[in-house]
C-alpha cells in the first residue's frame, strides 16, 4: 500500500467494506419480492448489484424480472414503492442474521478509536445503516453516519463526504475514504479526499483504473498505514500507544 498523506479523520463505507452484509441484503431483498409474488435472486447476483442502495438494487431486481428502470407505468412506479417499503422493514426487523463483521475490522476500529475520529458515509438510508451498525456492535466507534436519504446525496456525489468534513470540522483532503468500489473511489475524487480501496469487499475488480487507489490488503495492513500518517503528523517524541491496542496518541 502506498503511504498515504497526512489524515485528520477516516470515513467508511459500510457493505463490503465494514460488513459482509450481503446475506442480509439478499434476504431482505427477497423477502419484499415474494410479498409480490415475484423471483427470487440468488446471492452471486445480489453480490452484482450492491453498492448503490436500495432504490438501485430493488430497480436491477424488477429490470432482471422485465421491468426496466424507465419504465414509467403506475403500476411500476407503485410497486417499486412497495418494495422499498418491505425491504426496509425486513433489514429492520433483523439487520444482521446471516452477514458478518469483516474479520480483523473490529480491532481496526478499536485501535483507532481515541486517535482518529472515524464516519460512516454509505448509500444505505441513515435508519438502515444505523441498525445494521448497531446490531453488527459497530456503531459505538464511530462518530457520524451519513447515509444517502435522498438519490442526490447518493456515492458517487460528494454531498456526504463533504458534510462529513465539515461536521469534523477538517478540510476534506485531510478526510480518507475507506471503501470496496466504484462509487466509494469516485466520491472521494469528487470530493477531494484521499482514497484506499479494500480488497475484502464487492466491488473492487470495477473500479476505473485511471482512479489509481491506494489498495489495502487488509484491515491490519490499512491500520499500520494509518499510524504511519499519524507519527508523520505528530511532533516528535509523539507515539501511538499501540500496545494498548487502542491506537491511542500519547506524547512523552
Amino acid at each position: 500500500m502506498h503511504a498515504l498523506p497526512p489524515i485528520d479523520a477516516v470515513a467508511f463505507d459500510l457493505d463490503g467494506t465494514l460488513l459482509d452484509s450481503a446475506p442480509d441484503i439478499g434476504r431482505a431483498l427477497n423477502s419484499a419480492l415474494a410479498q409480490e409474488g415475484l423471483r427470487r435472486v440468488d446471492l452471486a447476483t445480489v453480490l452484482g448489484w450492491i453498492g448503490d442502495g436500495p432504490d438501485v438494487l430493488i430497480a436491477r431486481a424488477l429490470a432482471a424480472q422485465g421491468m426496466p428502470a424507465d419504465d414509467g407505468r403506475p403500476q411500476v412506479a407503485a410497486l417499486r414503492g412497495r418494495l422499498r417499503r418491505a425491504f426496509d422493514v425486513a433489514t429492520l426487523s433483523a439487520p444482521l442474521v446471516d452477514g458478518k463483521v469483516f474479520p480483523g475490522v473490529h480491532a481496526l476500529l478499536a485501535a483507532l478509536h481515541g486517535a482518529l475520529p472515524m464516519v460512516v458515509v454509505t448509500n444505505k438510508p441513515t435508519p438502515l445503516a444505523r441498525a445494521v451498525l448497531g446490531a453488527a456492535d459497530l456503531l459505538p466507534w464511530v462518530a457520524q453516519v451519513h447515509g444517502a436519504d435522498t438519490a442526490a446525496l447518493r456515492k458517487p456525489a460528494p454531498a456526504m463526504l463533504l458534510a462529513a468534513a465539515q461536521q469534523l470540522g477538517i478540510e476534506p483532503q485531510r478526510l480518507l475514504m475507506v471503501g470496496d468500489g466504484p462509487a466509494d473511489m469516485l466520491c472521494a475524487e469528487a470530493a477531494g479526499c484521499p482514497a484506499a480501496l479494500v480488497a475484502w469487499g464487492y466491488g473492487a475488480h470495477a473500479v476505473p483504473a485511471h482512479l489509481s487507489p491506494r489498495h489495502v490488503a487488509t484491515p491490519h495492513q490499512l491500520l499500520g498505514a494509518l499510524r504511519a500518517a499519524l507519527l508523520d503528523g505528530l511532533p516528535a517524541g509523539a507515539l501511538i500507544n499501540a500496545q494498548r491496542g487502542r491506537g491511542r496518541i500519547v506524547t512523552s
